[in-house]
């Protein structure tokens, strides 16, 4: 119980500040001045070089984990094991790059309230996949977090332009379900694998899925680099990794990297229904941080959204 109160203290903290900083981190012109790709490689370089570090550290324990991480033929065979984890790590690819898109037709807020209904579409899925039983209540407590999104993305009052006005075009709405449809498969898969193989290392599948999330992000910058070069770019094939980066970008690197390690212990110890309402949880600390850092508007039907969320997910765990 206490390990889960720490990961979903510490995941509503991250996840609070992760569109922040991805709108701290455009341009004067609203772009992004490095590659969004190349973020998210060293997100998953980070995340390995931790996983190596834990794999070292757990196998100078004096523990049966340790013997087992110190045999070859073992960690050959939880290689084999834990392949499927790759095909997550490539949804969870794709979607790094969404968190970047979105906000090109998003303000911070929306991008957090838009990614709650990530948890419907993941109860949908563990109660088809798994068999996972959810009381009727609980569905209720889903439909109300449904309702709550719905009024928040409400238009009360029209604007004067903006990411709010760019909202229903249709390059949004096909990023909008993509965002939210990839990470739920991806988490879903994620957890089933895992808890599959629950007798091998959680250090050993953080590095399984680290390392392929690392390959899928090369292959991705790779593909971006030769397409940009067929349509004359100036770069070549081979874009700069670290080409733009800044002190924020750090920051988003070392944010986006603590949430993907955190979100390897919800899915081996805890489940991603728990991890996607912990995300949920962060949506009224983005909207106040954004109000104050960006001067967002925090409009009524926010306020009353936000406050059927809470009840949603109060319903759902009493």
């Amino acid at each position: 119980k206490s390990l889960k109160i720490a990961l979903v203290c510490s995941d509503c903290l991250l996840v609070s500040f992760q569109p922040l900083l991805v709108h701290l981190s455009k341009s004067a012109d609203g772009t992004f001045a490095f590659d969004p790709i190349s973020v998210n490689l060293l997100v998953e370089c980070v995340k390995c070089v931790f996983a190596v570090c834990f794999i070292v550290y757990t196998a100078n324990q004096p523990s049966p984990e340790a013997k087992a991480l110190r045999s070859v033929s073992r960690l050959r065979r939880a290689a084999r094991e834990n392949l499927p984890l790759a095909f997550p790590s490539a949804l969870h690819a794709v979607n790094n790059y969404l968190k970047f898109a979105m906000q090109l037709y998003f303000s911070p807020t929306t991008v957090r309230m838009l990614a709650n209904l990530k948890v419907l579409v993941i109860a949908v899925l563990l109660k088809t996949i798994t068999r996972r039983r959810f009381s009727v209540i609980q569905w209720e407590a889903l439909a109300l977090l449904v309702l709550g999104v719905t009024v928040n993305q409400m238009k009360l009052s029209l604007g004067a332009g903006g990411a709010e006005d760019a909202a229903m075009s249709p390059m949004a709405l096909m990023y909008t379900a993509m965002f939210i449809s990839f990470p739920s498969f991806a988490s879903v898969f994620n957890e089933v694998t895992m808890k599959k193989n629950f007798e091998t290392s959680v250090s050993l599948q953080m590095f399984f899925s680290y390392f392929w999330g690392a390959v899928f992000n090369l292959i991705g910058l790779f593909g971006v680099g030769v397409y940009r070069s067929w349509n004359g770019g100036s770069e070549g094939w081979m874009p700069s990794v670290f080409r733009g980066h800044s002190i924020v970008t750090c920051l988003l690197v070392a944010n986006n990297a603590a949430q993907g390690v955190l979100s390897t212990f919800f899915f081996k110890f805890a489940d991603s229904v728990m991890k996607k309402h912990s995300s949920n949880a962060a949506t009224i600390f983005t909207a106040l941080l954004s109000a104050a850092m960006f001067g967002h508007t925090l409009r009524a039907n926010f306020v009353v959204g936000g406050a059927i969320v809470l009840i949603s997910m109060h319903l759902f765990y009493a």
